[in-house]
């Protein structure tokens, strides 16, 4: 069977099912309740099947309607992110960068600097701090250029897995060894150097990571060391007031860790891993000029920490 469905068909079902009405669906797409019910009958001629379950209460997908919603959505997002990308006005526009990173500082630093020397007339820039999936989905759709992540011995199969199969890189920035995160008043505080034993009876502080909750993703290292409390986090932070104001933990880079408010204080810990930082970008496409001054910026942020190795791009 060859469907003849326009996108204008698919947002006049969205349309219906977010309003949960025809009536107020006609309202916001400014169209006639009679033409819109007329154009959700041709979908569900089309198809086969039916949309909607329609009572004297109202109307509710049917499961043939759900299945076909999420296809719908997902035609539609693609079809804004073409249109995002290759439109005169969004080709044309100056200052335009969007990057998507794990939480760490020295990133958001780095893109702070950036804005301060950009002396462009007009821009648009845009920095997240978000989950480690969604960071390669942004690179991998291109809503964003490049995201940083990390990746260490007991993740990077799994990782470079998923990038290989959304034709993404990893571009190595730094190698540094894994820090143990303390308030300044916590009793590790003073330790030269920590052992996984002695994290066993404080709280381990980590960053939610959605559905792909899965311990490969996870943005702190050794996140399969067993740990009998955890406090699940989404943003920098909430973190440092845990950090400053209570007795857990958390594992990162340690880098640019004295620029921290709060005192919070950086401990290496004695393990046998490394962490690899880096960025993702599309196999085979070239940083915007914007994207390597950025990058660039960043690079000189790493090279002030004395605590990491860099990568010989550096």
């Amino acid at each position: 069977m060859q469907l003849n469905l326009s996108l204008q068909q698919l947002r006049y079902v969205i349309e219906v099912v977010e309003c949960g009405s025809i009536n107020a669906a006609s309202q916001n797409l400014y169209v006639s309740q009679p033409t819109l019910s007329a154009a959700i009958k041709e979908v569900e001629k089309d198809l086969g099947i039916e949309l909607f379950n329609r009572t004297n209460r109202g109307i509710t997908l049917t499961n043939d309607g759900i299945e076909f919603v999420g296809y719908a959505r997902q035609v539609l997002e693609q079809m804004d992110l073409l249109e995002t990308r290759y439109s005169g006005t969004q080709r044309n526009a100056p200052g335009k960068l969007t990057l998507s990173a794990q939480h760490y500082a020295f990133g958001v630093a780095a893109f702070v600097e950036f804005v301060e020397d950009f002396d462009g007339d007009e821009y648009d820039f845009s920095f997240r701090e978000t989950r480690t999936n969604e960071i390669i989905e942004d690179v991998k759709t291109y809503r964003s250029e490049l995201g940083i992540i990390y990746v260490c011995n007991f993740n990077e199969k799994v990782i470079t897995k998923t990038l290989s199969d959304a034709s993404l890189e990893f571009c190595p920035l730094f190698d540094a060894l894994p820090h143990v995160f303390v308030g300044p008043h916590h009793p590790l505080a003073q330790k030269e150097v920590v052992y996984p034993k002695d994290l066993e009876d404080y709280p381990r502080y980590s960053f939610e990571q959605g559905v792909n909750n899965s311990f490969f993703f996870s943005e702190e290292p050794l996140s399969n060391l067993p740990h009998k409390k955890n406090i699940t986090i989404s943003d920098r932070g909430t973190l440092t007031n845990l950090l400053t104001n209570h007795t857990g933990y958390t594992i990162s880079t340690g880098v640019l860790s004295n620029e921290m408010s709060g005192g919070i204080v950086a401990i290496p810990l004695r393990v046998d891993e490394k962490m690899t930082v880096g960025y993702i970008k599309h196999k085979n496409r070239e940083l915007s000029d914007l994207a390597q001054r950025y990058l660039n910026t960043l690079k000189e942020h790493i090279k002030l920490n004395t605590t990491v190795s860099l990568s010989q791009a550096l």
